[in-house]
């Protein structure tokens, strides 16, 4: 039996080159697409790379090929762009617009709904139950509460139910359940969205499970179509939180932020890229945030969380200190806080402090997804006016 033969790579020796293809030109055309998509051997390559500089015509067929891969392998992501579902029924009604159009302050409400909706369908069923802690911010401090993705989906459910209740819609908490919980905060007032919640959770038999998208999704639907046929005077009914209540045009807003923070919450927990609202959506939410802050400053004062108001009252509607918030990136603003009292009026001519943050930075530290201390701020002046109006915002957040 002979001896395997050494390799040539184990002589020392140089390799030997490979010899040049020589083709012909209709065989060097025909391999131009391949050359295009990366496919020729390393041969064919260079002969094809050889041709190209010797015939004009090759080239600018080389050349319109690579464009066309160009096309076939955009750089971006393949996912469809979040203002895509916006942009279309924005064209449709511009040349058609609805019968019963929904009033503008209930659009960003439908559309976080939707935008969730579409997150829940790519989920898959062991998801459903993946674990998610809601987190929010009272007094001086973060509180978290566990709970899955069914269980942010109920909560949502019953928290959107206190729209529904206002608007003369059935309970999702049932008869029973909802009796119950008003004996439950009879002392406080009205149930809180904390109280109804729990009051849910309570109810169910057994965890909640994807069967609960049905319901919130079937009574996000009821809401915003009550809401277009009452037309946009019905968003002065007062909707109560249990502790107080809002407008229902400002309501609606509350529950478009919440849909967005807990959609967020269920993506982090599933792993699934999720973006911000639009623009002009995300500036309402951020308006509203801003609007309630005096009223959360004034609640910290009482409770002692906060510096005390100056010893020189200010009467109400007259000037008084004021701090600006500038609210940086898309959806952002400026807004004048009032200091001293809700009843007071802000006014640049008092103004004492200035604070700037981008916008969905604002809006995490609003929903306790941010410390007060952690957000990224650029501030100038009374840095004890400064502090107060950055827990008053984290304060805002609830269950």
């Amino acid at each position: 039996m002979p001896m395997p033969r050494s390799s040539v790579e184990d002589t020392g020796l140089p390799l030997p080159e490979p010899a040049p293809l020589v083709l012909e030109h209709r065989v060097l055309k025909s391999l131009l697409g391949a050359w295009a998509l990366a496919a020729c051997s390393a041969q064919e390559t260079a002969a094809v790379e050889e041709h190209l500089g010797e015939c004009g015509s090759c080239a600018d067929e080389a050349l319109r090929l690579r464009g066309a891969v160009g096309l076939l392998h955009p750089p971006e992501s393949l996912d469809l762009d979040p203002t895509l579902r916006t942009r279309v029924l924005e064209g449709c009604l511009d040349r058609r617009p609805a019968r019963i159009p929904v009033p503008e302050w209930a659009t960003p409400y439908d559309a976080e709904a939707a935008r969730l909706d579409a997150l829940l369908q790519d989920i898959g069923d062991a998801e459903w139950h993946a674990p998610v802690r809601l987190r929010w911010f009272e007094g001086d401090g973060p509180v978290s509460r566990r709970t899955t993705v069914a269980g942010v989906i109920a909560h949502l459910l019953s928290v959107d139910g206190l729209v529904g209740v206002a608007l003369g819609l059935e309970d999702p908490l049932g008869a029973a359940t909802a009796e119950k919980t008003e004996a439950e905060g009879a002392a406080a007032g009205a149930p809180t969205p904390s109280q109804r919640t729990e009051a849910y959770w309570r109810a169910s038999h057994f965890p909640p499970t994807r069967a609960v998208r049905a319901p919130w999704r079937e009574q996000s639907h009821h809401i915003v179509r009550t809401v277009s046929f009452a037309g946009g005077r019905s968003g002065r009914l007062a909707v109560s939180y249990g502790g107080f209540a809002l407008p229902l045009s400002d309501s609606m807003l509350d529950r478009a932020f919440e849909c967005w923070v807990h959609a967020g919450d269920i993506a982090d927990a599933v792993d699934y890229p999720y973006e911000p609202p639009a623009p002009r959506h995300l500036h309402r939410m951020i308006d509203l945030a801003a609007r309630m802050l005096p009223v959360s400053l004034a609640e910290r004062r009482r409770a002692g969380l906060s510096a005390p108001a100056p010893r020189r009252l200010v009467a109400a509607g007259a000037p008084g200190r004021s701090l600006r918030l500038e609210i940086e990136g898309s959806g952002g603003g400026e807004w004048l806080i009032p200091l001293d009292s809700p009843a007071s009026v802000a006014s640049a001519e008092h103004e004492v402090a200035h604070v700037a943050l981008d916008g969905v930075e604002f809006c995490r530290l609003a929903a306790g997804h941010v410390s007060p201390e952690e957000a990224a701020a650029g501030q100038v002046g009374d840095r004890e006016a400064i502090k107060d109006v950055l827990f008053a915002a984290a304060s805002l957040s609830r269950m």
